[in-house]
């Protein structure tokens, strides 16, 4: 029997790539989709790589969506081996250009529905014994950026939660990884780009520097050379490796960044690394 594997926020990016390369690999994927619309896009996509993929609809803010999730993966397979936590979604724009509502969204999304879909799934694991928690981070979970405070808060936490939590269940035979991705062309970055309402307005402060930090931003997402199957790759290294890794960094370019934050004396990052984006974005470092 294949093992099954939940994935979250999978209509769409990184998400749908890994959810079809796993179930070429013998995986039974469930790739869930906020919403019933996604639906045709995750079954037309599976059709023409010749998969099966079951696609039920889990909002990670619903808890009766991710109860039912869960509950039908359990009666139909028995057993959840892996969970992808991959469903989230971004806010773009300076601090003060981004409204409480806009952050609490984010934080909804991208750490309380993974506590919830983790806490969903957590019995069953344990009474197997096994069970493997992979989690989607970011490079900026690690080293913040400017204009991305929300999104750099969310991603901190949910890193603070997984290192927690792997020295609490790897007791138990559970296995816990993050997937620290450098910036990927998908549609985060088109229809789901997220902008703060406020972020454009003419009267904000921030405007112009935002205007710029974005451009700078689509350069960065068009010279990309790490794409969706990278990290669906490292996610099914987690999922079979025999000693999984707590962190998996995907792409070259973070990788960099984060050796030269290693090497380099903090202070002497922050002057070199993010005094060079605030003088690129502001024309000053300090």
């Amino acid at each position: 029997m294949s093992k099954s594997v939940l994935i979250t926020g999978a209509g769409m990016g990184l998400g749908l790539e890994t959810a079809l390369y796993l179930a070429q690999r013998g995986f039974t994927v469930y790739a869930s989709v906020p919403e019933a619309a996604h639906r045709d896009l995750v079954m037309t996509r599976a059709a023409e790589q010749g998969v099966t993929l079951h696609v039920p609809r889990l909002d990670v803010t619903d808890e009766a969506s991710i109860r039912e999730t869960v509950g039908t993966i359990l009666a139909e397979t028995g057993h959840v081996y892996g969970v992808v936590h991959n469903a989230g979604i971004s806010l773009r724009g300076y601090f003060e250009d981004c409204e409480e509502e806009e952050i609490r969204r984010v934080m909804e999304v991208n750490f309380f529905g993974t506590l919830a879909v983790t806490r969903a799934v957590l019995p069953s694991m344990r009474q197997a014994g096994q069970g493997r928690l992979i989690f989607i981070s970011s490079i900026g979970g690690r080293i913040a950026s400017m204009a991305r405070t929300a999104y750099c808060a969310s991603k901190f936490a949910i890193e603070g939660f997984a290192e927690s939590l792997m020295q609490e269940v790897a007791p138990l035979g559970l296995h816990v990884s993050i997937i620290e991705p450098a910036i990927i062309r998908t549609e985060r970055w088109t229809v789901h780009r997220g902008i703060a309402r406020r972020a454009l307005d003419p009267d904000s402060p921030y405007r112009e520097w935002f205007q710029r930090q974005e451009e700078l931003a689509d350069v960065l997402v068009r010279t990309s050379p790490t794409k969706p199957m990278h990290v669906a790759r490292v996610v099914y290294r987690a999922l079979t490796a025999r000693r999984p890794r707590l962190r998996y960094m995907v792409g070259w370019r973070a990788k960099s960044v984060l050796l030269l934050r290693r090497l380099l004396p903090g202070e002497l990052f922050e002057r070199f690394y993010f005094g060079e984006a605030m003088r690129r974005v502001a024309g000053s470092s300090s």
